[in-house]
C-alpha cells in the first residue's frame, strides 16, 4: 500500500508540475462548480424537451439524488480514510503548485468533483444516447473537470480515479433504476 501511495504522490507531482501560469485562469474556472451550471441547465432543458412531464420529473428527481449521494458518499470516505489533500501534505508542499485559495477540507479521498461529474455524465449518457451520439462527450467534460483538481493542487490521481469509478457505477445504477420506474 505504501508503494501505491508513493507512486500516487509522484504522479501527482508530475501532473501538477505541468501547469503554467498562462493556463491557471482556465483551470481555476473549470474547477469552479459554478462553471458547470450552463451544462446542467442545458441537460435539464434537453430532458424537458424530449420526455413527458412525468418522465422529466422522474429523471430530475433521480439526478438530484445521484448528485447528493455521490457528494455525501465522498464526504463519508474522506472522514473514514483521512488521507490528506496534496495541498495539506507537508511532505510534498515544496514541490507542488497550489492555485486554489482555501484548498478545501483537510482530507481528499475521494474526489466529489470526479464522482459528481462522472455520475452525471454516465446517467445522462445512458438516458440520452438514443437521441444523439454526442452525449459521449460528457465524459470528456468529466475528465477535464476531474483533471482540474490535480492541476489546482487539491486531489491526488487516486482520489480522482476512485471518484470517477464511483461516479460511473452510481450513474449507471441510477440510469438502470430509471428504466425500471414506469410512470
Amino acid at each position: 500500500m505504501e508503494t501505491l501511495i508513493d507512486i500516487d504522490k509522484s504522479l501527482f507531482i508530475f501532473l501538477n508540475s505541468l501547469g503554467a501560469e498562462s493556463f491557471d485562469f482556465f483551470w481555476l474556472l473549470v474547477t469552479d462548480k459554478k462553471s458547470s451550471i450552463p451544462l446542467y441547465l442545458f441537460l435539464i432543458y434537453y430532458l424537458y424537451k424530449k420526455f413527458t412531464n412525468k418522465e422529466f420529473l422522474k429523471y430530475l428527481i433521480l439526478i438530484v439524488i445521484l448528485i447528493v449521494l455521490t457528494d455525501q458518499t465522498s464526504g463519508f470516505f474522506k472522514e473514514f480514510f483521512q488521507r490528506l489533500r496534496p495541498c495539506h501534505d507537508q511532505e510534498i508542499n515544496d514541490f507542488i503548485r497550489i492555485l486554489k485559495e482555501g484548498c478545501g477540507g483537510l482530507f481528499g479521498f475521494f474526489s466529489a468533483h470526479a464522482a459528481n461529474t462522472f455520475g452525471v455524465a454516465t446517467f445522462f449518457y445512458f438516458i440520452l444516447k438514443r437521441f444523439s451520439k454526442n452525449f459521449k462527450y460528457l465524459f470528456l467534460w468529466a475528465i477535464i473537470v476531474s483533471y482540474s483538481r490535480i492541476y489546482v493542487g487539491v486531489h491526488f490521481p487516486i482520489d480522482i480515479i476512485f471518484g470517477a469509478f464511483f461516479g460511473i457505477a452510481t450513474g449507471y445504477l441510477f440510469s438502470f433504476i430509471s428504466n425500471k420506474i414506469h410512470l
